[in-house]
């Protein structure tokens, strides 16, 4: 069984044990779907987070995120980019990256251009990962 099977059945085990899962564990397990390129998996976990009333971070994002990215699902990184912006966590490089690129994919190019932009203004650094991708997005755009 994959890696991210593996995280699950811990996972399982863990909570027939009565031990609740917490932010970390929920993130670590989401962190392994989204490695094994189980982006619908992630995001099912994030739904029994939600249900059991664990609080995401800005890593839970990043992973999910990356996920979906992954996964070519763009629209979905981008309401849970929205959703992490809403809740007021930090927006990290990472997260940042993941929406971007996921939008470069997507064929979004002007979205994922205004999501490059608006990172200096919420001052998440950007790196190589995220000028490749705008200049990737510019490329597919014709601009």
């Amino acid at each position: 069984c994959g890696k991210w099977q593996k995280a699950l059945q811990v996972l399982g085990v863990m909570m027939q044990n009565s031990l609740q899962p917490n932010t970390i564990t929920f993130s670590a397990a989401i962190s392994a779907c989204e490695k094994g390129d189980e982006w619908e998996q992630a995001l099912q976990l994030f739904g029994e987070m939600a249900q059991s009333l664990v609080e995401p971070n800005e890593f839970t994002y990043s992973a999910l995120i990356s996920a979906c990215e992954k996964g070519q699902n763009w629209e979905q990184a981008l309401q849970l980019f929205g959703e992490m912006v809403e809740g007021k966590l930090q927006s990290c490089t990472i997260a940042s990256n993941a929406a971007v690129s996921a939008c470069e994919k997507g064929s979004q190019q002007e979205k994922a251009l205004e999501l490059f932009d608006a990172m200096a203004q919420v001052k998440v650094q950007k790196n190589i990962v995220t000028f490749s991708a705008a200049i990737s997005a510019c490329e597919k755009g014709g601009e």
